[in-house]
């Protein structure tokens, strides 16, 4: 057997309580201390920020749907940005028809603090 005991989830460090929470159309696996990239939020750096969408919350069970109806995730701001350039190019043949364009996502760094189940 490995250094971690059957059954516990070595991601996210064993019994160590962790909730699925949803913004911005994606779902997201948090535990405190976790820092993560989410799609832009309308918040300044060092705001906190609360996710109400809780999907499910464990600590030694799994929790989902109504049990966890008032859950909620705080969160502090780390940081705004850009991501990385995706280039998209298009081209059609024979026509003489090219169009390259660059895209940067915004995104919104965020460090959880709280996990309130």
């Amino acid at each position: 057997m490995s250094t971690t005991e059957a059954g516990e989830n070595s991601r996210t460090g064993g019994n160590k309580m962790y909730a699925i929470i949803e913004t911005g159309g994606k779902q997201y696996k948090v535990s405190e201390g976790d820092e993560i990239k989410v799609e832009k939020l309308e918040a300044n750096v060092g705001d906190e920020v609360t996710f109400d969408k809780v999907i499910a919350v464990s600590d030694k069970t799994l929790k989902v749907a109504d049990d966890v109806a008032s859950s909620s995730v705080k969160a502090t701001v780390l940081d705004q940005g850009r991501g990385r350039k995706v280039i998209v190019y298009k081209y059609k043949p024979k026509s003489g028809y090219h169009k390259k364009n660059g895209h940067r996502q915004p995104f919104t760094k965020v460090r959880i603090d709280a996990i309130k189940a």
